[in-house]
């Protein structure tokens, strides 16, 4: 990383600087040339300078030697009766990718009386389970789990953590990764593995317009979250294998500023992420009345209802419902989208769906592109008679 170093012995005040400066980033203060945080580094200021009092020094960045981090971490959330089915993605995409450059996967369990649960995991494939437990981790408090994180990350010096962009997993990643000065990437839809170990981290970005792929070829260990449904888990093992390293829980690590008053649990809702089979409103739905049908003939299916962003602006949908960049992820058997266009935002949330049936009426619609199944129809002509039909078989 570079920084200008302006040498006030040298300059003469001309304000030439602070005139030319296409981000206002520069003023005198106190007698004294000085920027700001708008600076974007554009070096006209240094290109101008009549005395030449204006210089740009370039930080050395120190080369890490890559071969003191191995294997792949995964970090396992759990509600401490059962794991969040994002962490076996993780750890049936963490086995993939440890294949080829000879790494082995470990996973970072914490909690309170966990140890039976982290015994399912060991059928899983992993090498290690490191099990912090303690009566202090009863409940996720983000400092003193980081503190867990980071202790588990001293002892095993991974090249990779992975963590699932949940709630938890968003709040706990970026604060260990910060202790590690690292980098992270985080809502990565998929990951590859570079001969050298570095992971090739890709994520939608400008609007899911672009795949970027993000690598951190400086910094060891490499962070992630990864989306809930975008992996495939592993194929369980029918014997156990690996071994649990018991860790210990010091004083230090349970340190926090977090005081917890009262833990109510939320009750539980069905999700858009669970469905097998969903049936998707799109734009083509212009009101109650078109959403009132959509919602038949998902009850005829024994289907959930989804929603497509714009739906949601339109008051038709909850956000919980909406499915893309900004809402959910699914992979459900069935999905059938009714009336939706098939904008990148959208397809990015669904695409790996076992089964696509797409209805619109417009035949060139980017969402045919990836369908299975591409109906051209009026959705309001069509699915009355869909409904009719199924009404008919059941009888």
């Amino acid at each position: 990383m570079a920084q200008l170093v302006i040498d006030h012995e040298k300059c003469i005040q001309c304000e030439l600087c602070v005139a030319q400066c296409p981000f206002s980033a520069m003023s005198i203060v106190n007698g004294k040339v000085e920027t700001n945080a708008a600076c974007k580094m554009c070096r006209i200021c240094v290109k101008n300078c009549p005395v030449g009092a204006i210089t740009v020094e370039e930080e050395k960045i120190v080369e890490i030697d890559k071969s003191l981090w191995q294997d792949i971490l995964v970090y396992v959330e759990h509600d401490n009766e059962s794991i969040h089915p994002v962490s076996y993605e993780l750890i049936g995409k963490a086995l993939e990718l440890a294949k080829p450059v000879n790494m082995k996967v470990a996973a970072l369990m914490a909690g309170k009386n966990i140890k039976e649960l982290a015994q399912d995991l060991l059928y899983s494939g992993v090498d290690r389970v490191y099990l912090y437990e303690d009566d202090s981790l009863e409940t996720f408090r983000v400092d003193s789990f980081a503190n867990v994180f980071e202790d588990c990350i001293n002892k095993m010096k991974p090249s990779v953590c992975l963590v699932g962009a949940t709630t938890t997993g968003r709040s706990l990643a970026p604060r260990v990764a910060v202790r590690f000065q690292t980098g992270l990437t985080a809502d990565c839809t998929s990951l590859e593995m570079r001969e050298n170990t570095d992971l090739v981290q890709i994520r939608p970005a400008f609007g899911g317009n672009i795949m970027a792929k993000i690598i951190n070829t400086k910094c060891r260990p490499q962070f992630a979250t990864v989306r809930y449904k975008v992996m495939n888990a592993p194929e369980m093992l029918k014997e156990k294998q690996g071994r649990i390293i018991e860790c210990e829980v010091t004083d230090e690590m349970k340190l926090s500023g977090i005081e917890i008053l009262k833990v109510e649990k939320k009750a539980k809702v069905s999700s858009i992420e669970e469905a097998e089979i969903l049936v998707v409103a799109g734009s083509a739905i212009k009101d109650e009345k078109g959403m009132d049908m959509i919602r038949e003939f998902a009850s005829l299916l024994n289907a959930s209802v989804a929603v497509t962003r714009p739906m949601v602006e339109k008051g038709l949908g909850h956000v919980n419902q909406q499915i893309g960049l900004s809402g959910r992820t699914v992979k459900p058997k069935l999905i059938i989208t009714c009336g939706v266009s098939g904008a990148i935002q959208f397809t990015a949330g669904m695409k790996n769906s076992e089964m696509i049936v797409a209805i619109n009426s417009d035949p060139n619609a980017p969402i045919f592109e990836l369908a299975h199944y591409a109906v051209v129809d009026d959705i309001y002509a069509l699915l009355p008679k869909l409904m009719e039909a199924i009404k008919e078989g059941q009888a």
